[in-house]
């Protein structure tokens, strides 16, 4: 069983800098502590929207891409398409489990789990053999999480969530911490607000999160081909703009849809620059008018 104790030079820089540093790290892959240079860690809910998919798709490729090693908690939702995207990217990324080193953890994400060995990544853990994951061990998990990187992205948060608790360790850590807006009528954006309103850095594109590694000439959050690509629920929330300014509630009225049916699309627009919000109203970017 392969493991790396605190005493070890080889031990992760920033892990022994928090208050309670795994005494032991059990691993899977080739260590190379090269990984640990330059991290990010991403946390968020396991109940993903697709907003949250296409968000975490299009941030974490371009900061993975950009050589920034992605660390995450390898639970469904969120944390698996982080490692996900960050594999596509050709990046490297580091899974902290709850359980053993041996277990898979969920099991059924065996393909995610050799993926991300056979691309140069690690899974870690601070507990040996098969040992089983408990309630406990989860908010130990998110300590490592949040202590081996200098910045904790958070990408859709309940209210009541895992994601919220890994936020509140970073922040004891005097980590960074960057969120991602999402639509008020989303359970799984309710805490990303919250952090947002308590002084988080909102996310605006990957610029926000690679210039703070000094990365140059940072990717938007979404390419040129992306930003004029919109589905047809959106092209019709563009088109009911086009003549005067509405509020979500007159949106909804005029697309014939339900506020929860076209939060999602909205925030994309706003994020895509197709849309502005002033006033409780928002507003066409005229400049933009050729993707209808």
């Amino acid at each position: 069983m392969n493991y790396i104790d605190i005493a070890s030079t080889e031990y992760p820089y920033l892990l022994l800098q928090i208050k309670d540093p795994p005494p032991r790290l059990y691993f899977k892959g080739d260590w190379d502590t090269t990984i640990f240079t330059e991290t990010l860690s991403v946390v968020g809910s396991r109940r993903m929207t697709r907003y949250g998919e296409i968000i975490t798709d299009n941030l974490v490729s371009s900061i993975a891409g950009a050589g920034i090693t992605i660390v995450s908690g390898f639970m469904y939702g969120i944390d698996a398409q982080a490692h996900n995207a960050a594999l596509e990217a050709g990046g490297r990324t580091i899974a902290v489990m709850p359980c053993g080193i041996e277990k898979i953890h969920p099991e059924y994400q065996v393909d995610l789990h050799e993926r991300i060995l056979n691309n140069n990544g690690l899974v870690i853990s601070e507990y040996q053999g098969n040992t089983p994951p408990a309630l406990w061990t989860y908010p130990r998990r998110n300590r490592i999480i949040a202590g081996l990187s200098p910045i904790l992205l958070v990408i859709e948060a309940g209210i009541k969530s895992g994601a919220l608790i890994t936020a509140k360790i970073a922040k004891k850590y005097n980590k960074k911490i960057f969120a991602v807006p999402g639509p008020l009528t989303s359970s799984v954006s309710i805490g990303t607000a919250i952090l947002i309103k308590q002084g988080s850095q909102i996310v605006t594109g990957t610029g926000d999160i690679l210039s703070e590694y000094g990365k140059t000439n940072p990717e938007e959050l979404f390419s040129k081909k992306e930003l004029y690509r919109v589905n047809a629920n959106q092209k019709k929330i563009l088109k009911i703009l086009i003549d005067e300014p509405m509020g979500i509630d007159d949106i909804a009225r005029s697309a014939g849809k339900q506020i929860s049916e076209i939060g999602a699309d909205i925030t994309v627009l706003s994020l895509k620059k197709h849309l502005t919000f002033n006033e409780g109203k928002y507003y066409l970017v005229k400049e933009n008018k050729n993707v209808i």
